[in-house]
């Protein structure tokens, strides 16, 4: 089955009482049982939810995994993962993460005795240099946030592959459209749902797939006994979101390259950071690792300032300045100040996330008027 065939069917088939095409919204907080343990699957809304297993299904077929697991936001997937580790049990990852991964990871589980490395993991002598004996995830954020830097995922597991060492990959710039983590040697792969597999910025979730059995059980555990689970309509939005994923994805990349050839031509923009461009340093990674390039794009301002950059930010008419991405709307925001604004200043900059760095999450507007919407912002 083809990818644009499996958004729609994987996993799904008509609801068995009614024949509903899509999957009903289970509203319940627990279920009749005939006899104590004896039930038709489920038996509280927080170990399962028929609405959620649908969703389940749905995404565990998209990254060709044997299971899934969804959580109540992106965060929450990510901190489940972490709960699987144990005091004293070391990290890697990439020095260009996610603001709200490095703030959980420095401030919530480094407390609790877990150590972490942030290395250039486009560079896999300083992955392999940063491995140590309690070393026991490494985790992979592809294409990064915010300067869409490739990292290597077949390199990076092929490094521990005969280890104890688990690879987890954040999926959430690229979708399972644009890359499929588990076909290149990663163990785990996990998404904000808010983004593109929600694709309309009404709803907040997170997701865990592996095919590995026994991480998943622990993944489970951490759903039954931590809670952090979405509710059933939250789960219907983002298995409606998905169905439309490949069109949305497609047309957003379309607008993506040819927002960044403009960027490119412009006077006032310094660097672009684009996978799609010629010029990226893992263009060529890019290629063989993607179906295509995404449709998240970065880029500073000549005059390199927080003021150049929300003077633009502060003109856009059609990009809207606000948190997130992966939506059909384009947006516009500043990490240094928004989403990354927890990571310090020092940190950030020397990762090369600088002040006048504007992010855009391309959407499937006409491409036209988004380019001139940016470049009357410009003037």
């Amino acid at each position: 089955m083809k990818f644009n065939t499996k958004a729609i069917h994987a996993g799904q088939k008509p609801e068995e009482t009614s024949g509903a095409v899509m999957p009903p919204v289970f509203h319940t907080s627990t279920y009749a049982q005939k006899a104590p343990n004896d039930h038709q699957g489920y038996d509280y809304a927080r170990v399962g939810n028929p609405t959620r297993t649908a969703l389940e299904k749905l995404i565990a077929g998209l990254e060709e995994a044997d299971e899934c697991a969804c959580f109540s936001s992106g965060v929450a997937a990510i901190d489940a993962i972490l709960k699987t580790l144990k005091p004293g049990d070391h990290v890697i990852s990439t020095n260009d993460l996610y603001g709200g991964s490095y703030r959980l990871f420095t401030q919530v589980f480094e407390p609790y005795g877990i150590d972490f490395s942030f290395v250039d993991m486009t560079n896999i002598e300083e992955v392999d240099q940063a491995i140590q004996k309690n070393t026991r995830l490494i985790w992979i954020e592809t294409p990064t946030n915010p300067l869409l830097r490739i990292i290597d995922i077949d390199a990076v597991t092929n490094l521990i592959k005969n280890s104890d060492i688990l690879s987890v990959v954040d999926n959430t710039f690229a979708s399972p459209y644009l890359q499929q983590p588990l076909l290149l040697g990663a163990d785990v792969v996990m998404h904000s749902t808010t983004k593109y597999l929600g694709g309309h910025s009404d709803v907040i979730g997170g997701a865990v797939a592996s095919s590995n059995k026994e991480f998943m059980e622990k993944i489970k555990f951490q759903v039954k006994t931590t809670g952090a689970v979405p509710g059933p309509t939250d789960c219907y939005l983002i298995l409606r979101g998905i169905k439309t994923l490949h069109v949305r994805v497609e047309r957003s990349v379309q607008n993506a390259k040819k927002i960044a050839d403009f960027l490119t031509t412009h006077p006032r923009v310094g660097t672009v950071y684009y996978p799609g461009l010629k010029s990226h340093a893992q263009h060529q990674l890019a290629s063989r690792q993607m179906n295509d390039f995404g449709a998240m794009l970065s880029f500073t301002m000549t005059e390199d300032s927080i003021e150049s950059a929300f003077d633009v930010m502060k003109k856009t008419k059609i990009f809207t300045l606000a948190e997130s991405l992966g939506g059909v709307e384009s947006l516009i925001s500043h990490p240094a100040s928004m989403t990354h604004g927890s990571i310090p200043k020092d940190v950030r900059e020397a990762a090369g996330l600088m002040d006048s760095l504007i992010r855009l999450s391309v959407g499937i507007e006409d491409v036209e008027d988004l380019i001139e919407d940016l470049n009357q912002a410009f003037e």
